[in-house]
């Protein structure tokens, strides 16, 4: 009986490895929070190109940079899912979606998509933020695509469709994000109506001679098409992986092939060189 107590006390206790990495998260959100608080989130932006002309870049993803206190750019996946049902997910959304719309509005000729949570459809400052915006210029919910992730959409099916009903009605358009990860019901998909669908990073390994990975991929593809979605691959590193793709007929390619995330796009490099003629 005793050695049985000890054996429970010994499961409760937190050992030193826990006790680090729960310290490594709190530090972490606390980071991120005191960024928002100071305004200092950022967007990188990713091209995504057509297949059938790799130098042909059809939108921009906006991807948010959080900085430390050193100016060292936090790892996403360092606070992102510990902060998705915390309020701090909700301005990380606001942020992105605030940097995208005021990107958008200075530069007519891009389109740009967003990622949020399904959790920030009913949350008020957010819609606030878009619905001002697209008050101020309509045109601007016509380059605007909002990225939902399988995951959080499945959180409130419901709510998520009706919400894409109604900004469908002012231009704007939806993508499924990680697609293949796992979440979503294939009623549901049906149902919501995404217009595009991106296919998950994790099919993208070593594709070129993965044959399991080919055939989830082209199985894949083979339901955007049933369903009418634009698909996209992300996560694409190398040539061969690029051009095995296009031999399945993949719309577009997103990844560190094509360009990596920067907080410096063509169009501030553009202005930048502008301002050195002028001076």
């Amino acid at each position: 009986m005793e050695a049985r107590n000890q054996f429970d006390v010994l499961a409760h206790e937190e050992s030193p490895l826990d006790h680090a990495v729960a310290q490594r998260d709190k530090t972490s959100v606390s980071m991120v929070d005191a960024a928002l608080r100071h305004d200092e989130a950022m967007l990188a932006f990713q091209p995504i190109v057509t297949s059938s002309k790799p130098n042909t870049i059809v939108f921009y993803e906006g991807l948010i940079r959080i900085p430390d206190p050193t100016g060292r750019i936090i790892p996403a996946g360092e606070f992102i899912h510990k902060v998705e049902a915390l309020e701090t997910g909700r301005l990380i959304d606001c942020k992105a979606l605030e940097i995208g719309l005021r990107t958008l509005a200075a530069q007519p000729q891009l389109q740009l998509s967003i990622n949020m949570s399904a959790r920030s459809i009913g949350y008020g400052r957010w819609l606030e933020i878009l619905g001002k915006a697209l008050r101020y210029d309509s045109t601007l919910g016509a380059r605007l695509i909002l990225e939902i992730t399988e995951s959080s959409a499945m959180l409130v099916p419901e709510l998520v469709m009706n919400f894409m009903r109604d900004m469908n009605r002012r231009g704007i358009r939806f993508a499924l994000d990680d697609f293949g990860s796992g979440a979503t019901s294939f009623r549901y998909l049906r149902d919501f109506q995404f217009d595009i669908l991106k296919i998950d990073g994790q099919f993208m390994r070593d594709i070129e001679f993965h044959a399991d990975n080919q055939v989830l991929t082209q199985a894949l593809i083979s339901i955007a098409e049933h369903f009418d979605m634009f698909a996209i691959a992300e996560a694409v590193e190398t040539a061969e992986a690029s051009e095995w793709l296009c031999s399945t007929g993949v719309d577009c390619q997103q990844g560190y092939y094509f360009g990596v995330p920067t907080v410096h796009p063509p169009w501030v490099q553009k202005n930048r060189q502008k301002s050195k003629k002028i001076a």
